[in-house]
């Protein structure tokens, strides 16, 4: 599309191997002078295991490639032996060796994990900085399966070190490749520094339904902006903005035949007639009415905004209330978070 002259928002060649090739966007972050963990990369299960037991320590799993989409097969180690993630490198060999073709063990460190995520016009980029708190888990308190993301809270900012430490070292690079869009990297922060993990080199999802709750202008004049290569300060609210996933049944997995006992035509009832916040997802109209479609039961993201984070989440929790869905589930602690993260990242500089 670039080729024949279109305005595009979206990945390069070079931004999706970013973010597929966990090796190649590890080493990018290297060679751009960024401060990275210990990794390895594995292709056999076996050289894996016996790492492990040569060099004893606490790892994350992570696939890498097509097969980092599910998201439940990244394993965080708790041991300090490494013994946990022994046990589940033998146990995937065994149900996924055929679909997992490699992977890393990295080293696991302890912290506040953060996203930052910046707009970037082609050759720069644009302010306000968002910097964002994922809430990967399934259920409350960071328990369950691992989902993708179940919900988000976030603020924008024009000063962020580690923005600075991150994505601005790489502008060069973004702007002789043109990329065009939102580029997000998570980070794991402590008061030894600042560890990057992955990429997200396009719209983040639910991340953006969020980050449209705090820009004032309508999305599509700033995209516009942004495809055209204008230079221009992004103008987003203060305060903070949060978002949640609203599903059913069988998210986070994907079954047809118990989304189809379950979910599949449920009815989208709202309380009051208001739909400020309510962001659809995986819904058809059908005769007026909003009805659940798709086969992983992907309903709503429902997002608030506050001068506080305790206003943004008590404006998000009172839109979800107004919404029935049957077997409809979520989480009920998107933002908690930010109270003792809030303290860490002030006491060590990153605020």
């Amino acid at each position: 599309l670039r080729a024949r002259g279109k305005k595009v928002i979206g990945g390069t060649q070079y931004t999706d191997r970013l973010e597929n090739d966990r090796s190649f966007g590890q080493e990018e972050l290297r060679r751009h002078g960024v401060r990275i963990l210990h990794y390895q990369e594995f292709t056999e299960f076996s050289v894996a295991i016996e790492y492990v037991r040569q060099h004893p320590g606490k790892y994350v799993i992570k696939p890498s490639g097509g097969i980092q989409d599910f998201k439940q097969l990244i394993f965080v180690g708790n041991e300090d032996d490494g013994s946990d993630v022994i046990r589940v490198l033998r146990a995937y060999e065994r149900t996924w060796g055929d679909d997992i073709k490699i992977f890393q063990l990295q080293k696991r460190v302890t912290g506040v994990e953060i996203s930052i995520a910046a707009f970037f016009n082609g050759s720069k980029f644009l302010m306000p900085i968002n910097v964002t708190f994922e809430h990967k888990k399934l259920f409350p308190g960071e328990l369950g399966v691992s989902t993708g993301e179940m919900g988000t809270s976030m603020f924008w900012t024009n000063r962020s070190p580690i923005f600075e430490a991150t994505l601005r070292k790489m502008e060069g690079t973004l702007a002789q490749e043109g990329y065009v869009g939102c580029i997000d990297i998570n980070c794991i922060v402590n008061g030894n520094g600042i560890y990057p993990l992955e990429f997200t080199c396009r719209f983040g999802y639910p991340q953006v339904s969020i980050q449209r709750a705090g820009i004032i202008d309508p999305i599509s004049t700033v995209l516009i902006g942004i495809a055209h290569g204008r230079d221009f300060a992004i103008r987003t609210k203060r305060g903070f903005q949060v978002g949640a996933l609203v599903v059913v049944p069988p998210f986070p997995y994907e079954d047809l035949p118990t989304f189809q006992a379950f979910s599949e035509n449920a009815v989208i009832v709202f309380k009051k007639e208001s739909r400020e916040g309510v962001h659809v997802q995986d819904i058809q109209l059908v005769n007026g009415e909003w009805l659940i479609t798709g086969s992983m039961g992907i309903a709503l993201v429902i997002t608030g905004t506050g001068s506080t984070m305790r206003d943004a989440q008590k404006q998000m929790y009172s839109r979800i209330q107004n919404v029935l869905i049957p077997n409809m589930y979520y989480r009920t602690d998107i933002g908690d978070r930010w109270t003792e993260d809030s303290d860490k990242l002030w006491a060590w500089g990153y605020l």
